[in-house]
């Protein structure tokens, strides 16, 4: 899961802790996890209100025995900007106003070593600000990781398709969704219209 907002994805983490064995965290919401945590991720993007919830599902991870898996290093930048100045920070750094824009080689190491040994992996969301060439490569990564799995793999959302386009690995996906918002809906197990219609 990635992108920029917990709260966007609250529901369908809850619905997926029924049957997921692990996450892999990145993206903006990652910070509000790692905050949650008590890491000082500087002037990276975090919903201060959702702090309670993301260590709630944290501790509901830990519980059910899934590994819940946040970014070890990061891309850090002093703005938002692709050409800002950038440096490599880990989670027990000093972040010195610095944002958070990408995860490191690191956390795709970690995480490509997870994906390594999955049956099945759902990818919603970017690793980072792909969009600026200088931070894309934490999502390529994932998405390399991706095709070189024997799982099955299934991409959704308009902004994991336009990252797995882009990284050139599209066609090596077992199925990209363009239903982000729908496709989230339906993990969630909330009734699709569509779906309802046809049944």
């Amino acid at each position: 899961m990635g992108g920029a907002k917990v709260s966007d994805k609250i529901g369908v983490i809850e619905s997926l802790m029924n049957v997921a064995d692990c996450f892999l965290i990145g993206g903006g919401m990652a910070y509000t996890f790692l905050k949650a945590q008590g890491v000082d991720v500087g002037s990276s993007l975090v919903e201060d209100t959702k702090l309670a919830v993301a260590r709630k599902m944290l501790e509901r991870a830990k519980i059910k025995g899934i590994k819940f898996l946040l970014p070890v290093d990061h891309l850090v930048a002093s703005k938002f900007d692709n050409d800002a100045e950038q440096k490599v920070v880990d989670n027990k750094s000093d972040w010195d106003g610095f944002m958070g824009l990408d995860i490191g080689e690191k956390t795709v190491e970690l995480y490509s070593e997870a994906i390594s040994s999955a049956k099945n992996v759902f990818w919603n969301g970017p690793m980072g600000v792909f969009e600026f060439s200088n931070y894309k490569n934490g999502t390529n990564g994932i998405a390399k990781a991706l095709t070189e799995s024997k799982a099955m793999t299934v991409v959704g959302g308009g902004d994991s398709l336009s990252a797995i386009n882009q990284s050139g690995f599209a066609d090596k996906v077992t199925h990209l969704s363009t239903g982000g918002g729908a496709s989230l809906n339906f993990l969630e197990g909330a009734d699709l219209p569509g779906l309802k219609a046809l049944l």
